[in-house]
């Protein structure tokens, strides 16, 4: 296990270039399970959500060729669909919550699949229902074998239907698309999500020969083929990551350029921060964050306190409630922050109201914040990180405080941010990373 030790209070200054989605590069890595043919796919973070998925797909029989820093080349030409039942694979997949997206593609183009029971996050319950009710209405069937803590799935031919998902789930509409591209006839998905994550994999999936009617709305429509060919994707930049630069500039006073931010497919992110008080500047592709000596959040219109919630696209992404609740506690005025879809979410705060914060955790999905403005300072404490989001909320805080603090588990944030600490020390941070073992 490793440790962040973070300087806090310094003010940092200049550039950085947000990684690769990792949403959509666990979405896309697996579309290459589809065809035989090679599949190039470009700006692939370096992360451990990533990498372990890459590592599973190589256990499996898919070559896997890096062919420069984010770029690497998949051929799926000799999988075998029967190494999943292989214990040390299953705990493979066991570890990363994405690994359920494997099954998709291997129900439409062998028929059947086998996968443990994700892990992933500990922020509440995460069901996997809108996944396998999506492939039984496909004709596919599935058992929970309590024993091995895996499922089996099966089901050929896959054939087209008509479906009202009972949640927009990202990763459950993913994981249908991916078996119904090579279903028979027409297939459509109502309620989908259409997250930018989303409309990039069907983009994806079309350059490989399927027809995808509806993309960017909520109701899809997929004409199954008998095969699909190869192709070439470049990834998003991550929004959770360029959201998470934003706060943390605001929050330390410093001024930060975000390059290449993918500006358009945002959605409401920077109008969720300038809700905070938080200036902004569109400059092209870049965001451009001023210092700033303070920042005010605004009230609704008849007075009452503002509330930031997450919601489906184009709402504002649940991913980075963490990081405007964190935020919101070095502003001037008060805010209500709704978690609606994980109960364990914000559970995090109390270290930060360790570090001085003035939070009411209303529940397990709501907490007020009352912002300390510039009155006073955070202090710096020893906590630990509990999941991929929080983790960089933690940081930033420390970032902010006042003295030197210390966070443990810190590769619950390396699964999800490309070398975070490299990157931000290079624009003014102290962060050191201590491996297990070595005195702090």
């Amino acid at each position: 296990m490793a440790t962040f030790k973070i300087e806090g209070g310094r003010r940092l200054c200049g550039e950085l270039h947000p990684q690769g989605a990792k949403n959509e590069a666990l979405q896309v890595i697996c579309a290459c399970l589809l065809t035989e043919e090679p599949v190039t796919i470009h700006n692939v973070p370096d992360i451990r959500d990533v990498n372990i998925l890459i590592d599973l797909l190589q256990s499996l029989g898919v070559s896997v060729t890096r062919t420069g820093a984010k770029d690497y080349l998949f051929c799926a030409k000799n999988v075998d669909a029967d190494a999943l039942d292989c214990p040390e694979i299953q705990n493979k997949a066991a570890s990363l919550r994405g690994s359920i997206l494997i099954i998709g593609p291997l129900l439409a183009r062998f028929g059947k699949g086998v996968i443990a029971r994700p892990g992933g996050d500990k922020i509440g319950r995460r069901r996997l229902d809108t996944h396998f009710f999506g492939f039984e209405k496909l004709g596919a069937s599935f058992e929970y074998n309590d024993k091995k803590g895996c499922f089996h799935v099966s089901g050929k031919p896959l054939k087209g239907a008509y479906m009202l998902l009972d949640e927009a789930s990202v990763t459950g509409t993913a994981n249908i698309l991916l078996a119904a591209v090579m279903a028979r006839g027409v297939t459509t998905i109502y309620n989908a999500a259409c997250e930018p994550y989303i409309q990039q994999l069907c983009r994806m999936l079309t350059r490989m020969g399927a027809k995808i009617g509806g993309i960017g709305s909520n109701l899809l429509t997929v004409e199954g083929m008998e095969r699909l060919g190869g192709c070439e994707h470049t990834l998003l930049p991550d929004m959770i990551e360029v959201g998470s630069f934003i706060g943390l500039s605001a929050m330390t006073g410093s001024e930060i350029t975000i390059r290449n931010v993918a500006y358009d497919q945002l959605g409401i992110i920077p109008q969720s921060f300038s809700r905070l008080g938080i200036h902004l500047e569109r400059r092209g592709d870049d965001i451009h964050i001023p210092p700033h000596s303070e920042y005010r959040i605004e009230t609704f219109i008849d007075g009452s306190i503002m509330t930031i919630a997450d919601a489906v696209w184009p709402g504002l992404t649940p991913d980075l409630l963490s990081i405007f609740l964190v935020v919101a506690v070095q502003a001037s005025g008060s805010v209500l922050i709704h978690q609606k879809m994980f109960e364990s979410r914000l559970f995090f705060v109390d270290k930060l109201i360790d570090m001085g914060a003035r939070i009411i955790l209303c529940d397990p999905h709501r907490a007020t914040v009352i912002g300390l403005g510039n009155r006073q300072r955070l202090k710096s404490t020893v906590m630990t990180s509990p999941d991929i989001r929080a983790g960089v909320a933690l940081l930033i805080a420390a970032l902010c405080a006042e003295g030197t603090s210390i966070i443990h588990n810190i590769e619950q944030i390396d699964r999800g941010y490309e070398h975070i600490d490299e990157r931000l020390n290079k624009i003014g941070a102290n962060i050191s990373r201590i491996e297990t073992g070595n005195p702090l």
